[in-house]
């Protein structure tokens, strides 16, 4: 399959060709195959220093290498990459010079030399055994790209709300990368470890996609024939945003991006998708029509709430209940700033632009 016309940007900074790696030896004993761990990274000095060792201390037999794509930052992130990588001869340090996540990621694959290609973040923590999870889901599934659980993990009160909400059905639907499940072929997953052969197949990340472009990734996978593979095996713990008006940021730009996606991939959007869309007019329809003096207008917002609140009760069992107490305010926060997103995405976003230093949405 022909990349897509976005993805044609990508190619240019297409990861370089490597043989397939071969998962045992012909004697029959075990034959780890090298990773690249690639991670773009943009003002990241609180967490890198712990991400990075999380990496070069994997439970790992094989050989590895951590590529760091270094955006313009405002903080001390390039001083500290470069003092690490001075620390350890497997880590390369590039530039990324517009801080975008998608050019990162392109531009850290190209200088990376395995044929198997591990994304994470900056403020990704691994666990000890994920490299060897990735390798062997990827070796038993055959599958192009696996990956796990999004296991959101909160400090505050605040975060601690806005990470069981990332873990409900409620909250974020049924992606099992986020509410976990059962290993098995899906459309996408967190973050990804990937064969080089597939992200040369479909011209790498498209980076006119500054958000969504791990689902708009995987699509083109999927569409060329690749598959997607989940397994509980694999745990990234993240931390969620700090504040309401981060999160409301976070999740208005995940819905406009999604719609781009939407557009670009036709028949790509279902319910789950539009819900949160379809919520906000509705809820919209009920104010005004209850503003304007019909009363059973009100009975769409306040049901929502009311929804919510019970949502809570339910979903919030186990937490503080100065998180508890957050939980219902999280929930419609990330509700209605994606469906407003996705329904002001203007038509002309994810069309390809000129790129400022330092211009990132992450």
């Amino acid at each position: 399959m022909n990349p897509s016309p976005h993805a044609k940007q990508a190619q240019q900074t297409g990861a370089r060709p490597e043989p397939e790696p071969q998962p045992r030896a012909a004697a029959g004993e075990r034959t780890w195959p090298a990773v690249s761990v690639v991670m773009p990274v943009l003002n990241e000095q609180r967490h890198l220093t712990d991400a990075v060792r999380r990496i070069l201390t994997q439970d790992y037999p094989g050989e590895l290498e951590l590529v760091l794509a270094i955006g313009p930052s405002r903080d001390r992130t390039e001083e500290i990459a470069r003092g690490l990588a001075g620390e350890d001869a497997r880590i390369v340090v590039v530039a990324n010079p517009t801080g975008r996540t998608p050019q990162g990621l392109n531009i850290a694959i190209k200088a990376s030399q395995y044929s198997i290609i591990v994304r994470v973040d900056g403020h990704s923590l691994l666990p000890a055994d994920y490299v060897r999870a990735a390798v062997e889901t990827m070796e038993e599934s055959g599958a192009d790209n696996v990956g796990g659980i999004m296991a959101a993990e909160g400090v505050t009160p605040f975060e601690k709300a806005v990470a069981r909400a990332m873990t409900s059905k409620l909250g974020v639907g049924n992606a099992r990368f986020h509410t976990g499940g059962e290993a098995g072929e899906v459309e996408t997953v967190y973050l990804g470890t990937f064969r080089r052969s597939a992200l040369e197949r479909v011209g790498g990340y498209d980076e006119t996609f500054t958000r969504a472009q791990d689902w708009e990734m995987n699509h083109r996978i999927r569409q060329s024939g690749g598959r997607i593979f989940f397994t509980p095996r694999m745990r990234v713990t993240y931390r969620p945003r700090p504040n309401l008006r981060a999160l409301a940021k976070q999740y208005f730009h995940t819905g406009r991006w999604r719609r781009v996606v939407g557009r670009e991939h036709q028949g790509t959007l279902n319910l789950r998708y539009l819900a949160p869309p379809i919520a906000v007019l509705a809820i919209t329809a009920g104010v005004v029509a209850g503003a304007a003096g019909f009363w059973p207008g009100w009975i769409l917002p306040g049901g929502y709430a009311a929804a919510m609140v019970a949502g809570a009760a339910v979903e919030g069992r186990g937490l503080p209940v100065s998180a508890w107490i957050r939980l219902p305010l999280v929930f419609a926060t990330m509700h209605l700033t994606w469906g407003v997103g996705f329904l002001t995405s203007p038509p002309g976003l994810g069309q390809p632009t000129p790129a400022k230093p330092g211009e990132a949405v992450r």
